[in-house]
């Protein structure tokens, strides 16, 4: 973050994945068991996802919330498992519908094995994480996680009406963000404060961390496909301008530049023209927006840290503090 650090304790990303270790390894190795299927593509596209790797945030933030609560165990890594293929679900049905090649540096799957075979492994996925939630028996946990792909499923069709659109404004690229990426975060948090026994004014705590957290977190990667390094990405530079995509640097780009710039920009995203990289580029320079939307991200990323005030202090609150500043902090 951009302002003074916080007094108090938090951990880095290295710490925190130290701290979440033993616990990831117990979650990775139920996603590998239950991932298995006698039908072969399943488990083909299902070990290049796993094998992606990645930070596994979602699942990981689950875990830490639990542990804030003083919550450890099988069913805390069950509900990561479920927490992980839902979100590898909606990974494998985006590159799909965005015609994306690559993600983390690696070919998609629909790159690899065609779109229907991605789709279908989505599905396997989505039903999977419910089979998971159902033997735990909790009708609490089964509402949260329906209510969340319903959700989910919902922002990936807004994002669709958006796509091409250069009448997005910041509160409708925000009601995506909500949809499409907050409610996961949220979810998880909240599901890991239901775990350790918290009442329901605890769990609105966690689950406002953890939705604050995913707009801090997609607001960033939004920045990050305007000014990172691509071989750190693992994607290509300019890929939500080549979808059609307008994000918050190029809205505020947009809303901020003179009319005959913003008239080009406009239609840049309505043709989804990415050979003007350059041009998009020296007007999101130009307006402050980059800038600016790492100041949209830093306010989610504060308000994530304020959910945490009154908890007391341990290693799981000190990592979800850590979480904060890493999600606008971090490189890729």
């Amino acid at each position: 973050m951009d302002s003074a650090p916080s007094r108090l304790r938090t951990l880095d990303l290295a710490a925190i994945q130290a701290l979440a270790s033993a616990d990831m390894a117990a979650v990775d190795a139920l996603i590998r068991r239950r991932l298995a299927s006698d039908v072969a593509l399943v488990n083909q596209i299902g070990e290049h996802i796993v094998a992606a790797g990645g930070k596994r945030l979602r699942p990981m933030l689950l875990l830490l919330a639990a542990r804030a609560l003083g919550h450890a165990g099988p069913d805390a890594h069950q509900l990561a498992a479920v927490i992980e293929f839902i979100h590898t679900a909606t990974l494998l049905h985006d590159d799909v519908v965005d015609e994306s090649d690559l993600r983390r540096g690696r070919k998609t799957a629909n790159a690899l094995w065609g779109n229907a075979p991605s789709v279908l492994v989505g599905d396997f996925l989505y039903s999977r994480s419910f089979q998971l939630m159902v033997e735990l028996d909790r009708v609490e946990v089964m509402r949260i996680l329906a209510d969340t792909t319903n959700a989910i499923a919902e922002g990936e069709v807004l994002q669709l009406l958006h796509v091409r659109n250069p009448d997005t404004d910041e509160a409708a690229y925000l009601r995506v963000i909500e949809r499409k990426t907050a409610v996961l975060f949220a979810a998880a948090t909240r599901l890991g404060a239901l775990l350790a026994g918290a009442d329901a004014q605890s769990q609105r705590r966690f689950h406002d961390y953890g939705m604050n957290l995913g707009y801090a977190f997609q607001i960033a990667d939004d920045v990050l496909d305007y000014s990172a390094d691509e071989a750190d990405l693992g994607k290509h530079l300019g890929d939500d301008l080549a979808e059609g995509k307008a994000t918050l640097p190029l809205i505020h780009a947009i809303a901020h530049s003179p009319p005959e710039v913003a008239a080009r920009l406009r239609g840049v995203v309505g043709n989804g023209d990415v050979s003007a990289l350059p041009e998009v580029l020296a007007a999101i320079n130009a307006t402050g927006g980059l800038e600016y939307s790492r100041s949209r991200a830093n306010e989610y990323a504060y308000a994530a840290e304020r959910a945490l005030e009154g908890l007391e202090e341990n290693d799981g609150v000190a990592a979800l503090r850590g979480l904060a500043h890493y999600a606008v902090d971090r490189k890729s």
